[in-house]
Parts: structure tokens; C-alpha cells; sequence
């Protein structure tokens, strides 16, 4: 039977698609992660991994025992998990994925108020692009993500938790700075500062660039929501900015202006996600539920 072990090698094989790579990531050397592969073709009785070409890449065959071991291994996780936590309530350390349009001004005051309720809980917090940590939420590598909706996944549970309006900024000096209730047609034509094409947050504002006849400056991406407010008070484009973190940056008013359009009600939604059927599934709802309270009190 195959061991646990080979079963992560060939999990990490079909991530990396390189046997040093692959090696690196689960600890071990390469010639004992290559032997311990050959181990499993033996014991299977199948070529798992097709060795002709210059790029590592899985049989067929091996896919789709790649795709069942890393069920295997999450459930194998949730169980080791399941019995640490046993009775402990909400403890030990989480990985928790958060994506950078929402973490740095969110964060902070979540991770302070859960550590004096719950103090041996303890948050491994990991930004990154929300489609990359779903996918691993999915794969046990994430505990639990916060991120904009909608969330295209299975075997996931998405806990709503906020909605929060999107702002239109510009440069202070804009001609549209300091006006009341502009008409939407006069953004017709205008050029949107957002993140790179991986971020929803890039696709929404491409969404609502269509529907105002604006356009993405794909040539000035930022690298977060600070960068964009940068670069829009230096006056390069327009922007969207989400509610929350323009009442975080008490000097955002002071770099940008906040255009008022008549009938605007562009808004993002928030939610909290996790794997169907986690261990810590009660806990999740409970740090889920701290988030939704803590937003309300503080709209």
C-alpha cells in the first residue's frame, strides 16, 4: 500500500513540476523524493510520471491519483487536527489567508481583539491573490480566508460577513474635485488606476468601467490600495477605493478627493471561507461571527 509520504511527494511532483522544487517543499533530498516515487509506481503497478520529455509531468494516471492523495491528505490533516483541538475550544495556530486589498487596515484590529478573547489562538495570517488561496483552502494548506465575493469553489462554506461601499477618487486638482452629484456620463472616457488582472478587485472595477465607459490603465497597476492612492494624487488616473479603507487612512483626504456621483452605490461584498467539513468548523464560525460583529460596530 502506498505510504502517506509518497503519497505528499507525488502531491508536491504535481505542484512543482520539478523534482528539485518538489524535493524542497516537502524537506526531503531529491534522489530520496525520486526512489520514494519509483517506491509507489512499483507498488501501484502503474507509471505515474512520464519521465521522456525535458518538463516533469504526470501520466494521466498519476493526475488523477495526485487529485484522490490530496483529498487523502486533507482528510488526514483534519483528523490530527481534530484531536489536537479536542476540547480546547478556539486555540492553537491558524493559517489564515487575507487578500491585500482588505488585510492591512482590517487585520490589525481583528488580530488584537480575537487575542484578548481567545489567547491561545493564534493567527499565521498570509496575504496573497483570493483565487490562489482558495484553491488552497481547498487543499488544506489555508485554514480559513477572508476575501470579496462572488467565490467560484467546491467543497468550500462561504459565511457572508460585510458589504462595504466603493468610493470613485481623484486627483485633488480634477476637474470634477469638489463638485455635487456629478452625472455618471461625465466619467465617460476616464482612465481607472486598480491591481493586476489576478485581484477581483481588478475585475470589478474593469465591470464598472464598462458600465461608465472608462477604462483600465493597464499600464499603471498597483501593488496595493496604497500605491493606487499614491498614484492617482499624483494625478495619473482615477480610482475606486473600498469604504473601510478610506476611513482607515486619515490622510487619504489629504492626497486624493472623493468624487460624488449622483445615484453611485457601487459596493464589494466580504466573506469568510473554509473547507466543508474541517475539524475546526465550529471555530471558524465563531471567528467568522467575531469579524461580522466587530464591522458592525464599527460601521
Amino acid at each position: 500500500m502506498p505510504s502517506l509520504r509518497q503519497l505528499q511527494y507525488l502531491v508536491a511532483l504535481d505542484d512543482h513540476r520539478h523534482f528539485g522544487r518538489a524535493a524542497f517543499a516537502v524537506h526531503v533530498s531529491q534522489p530520496t523524493l525520486s526512489q520514494q516515487l519509483r517506491t509507489l509506481e512499483a507498488r501501484l503497478g502503474a507509471s505515474l510520471i512520464d519521465r521522456s520529455g525535458q518538463d516533469v509531468q504526470l501520466t494521466p494516471l498519476g493526475r488523477d491519483i495526485a487529485a484522490r492523495a490530496r483529498g487523502i491528505l486533507v482528510q488526514v490533516r483534519d483528523l490530527s487536527d481534530l484531536a489536537r483541538r479536542a476540547g480546547k475550544g478556539i486555540g492553537g495556530t491558524l493559517r489564515f489567508g487575507v487578500t491585500p486589498t482588505l488585510g492591512p487596515y482590517l487585520m490589525p484590529a481583528i488580530v488584537a481583539g480575537l487575542h484578548r478573547e481567545q489567547p491561545d489562538l493564534r493567527l499565521h495570517i498570509r496575504e496573497g491573490i483570493p483565487d490562489d488561496q482558495v484553491r488552497q483552502v481547498m487543499r488544506g494548506e489555508l485554514d480559513m480566508m477572508l476575501c470579496p465575493m462572488p467565490v467560484d469553489a467546491t467543497g468550500i462554506v462561504v459565511e457572508p460577513l460585510f458589504s462595504e461601499r466603493m468610493f470613485v477618487i481623484a486627483p485633488p486638482d480634477h476637474r470634477l474635485a469638489g463638485q455635487k452629484d456629478i452625472p455618471a456620463s461625465e466619467l465617460k472616457g476616464e482612465g481607472f488606476l486598480t491591481l493586476d488582472r489576478r485581484h477581483h478587485f481588478h475585475r470589478q472595477t474593469r465591470d464598472i468601467c464598462e458600465q461608465l465607459g472608462a477604462h483600465i490603465m493597464h499600464d499603471y497597476e498597483g501593488t496595493s490600495l496604497d500605491s493606487i492612492r499614491q498614484m492617482v494624487g499624483s494625478g495619473i488616473g482615477l480610482a475606486l477605493l473600498p469604504e473601510r479603507y478610506m476611513a482607515a487612512e486619515t490622510q487619504a483626504a489629504e492626497v486624493v478627493a472623493t468624487l460624488d456621483i449622483a445615484g453611485w452605490n457601487a459596493r464589494r461584498s466580504i466573506a469568510a471561507l473554509w473547507r466543508t467539513g474541517a475539524a475546526f468548523s465550529d471555530g471558524f464560525h465563531a471567528i467568522a461571527e467575531f469579524i461580522r460583529a466587530y464591522v458592525n460596530e464599527t460601521a
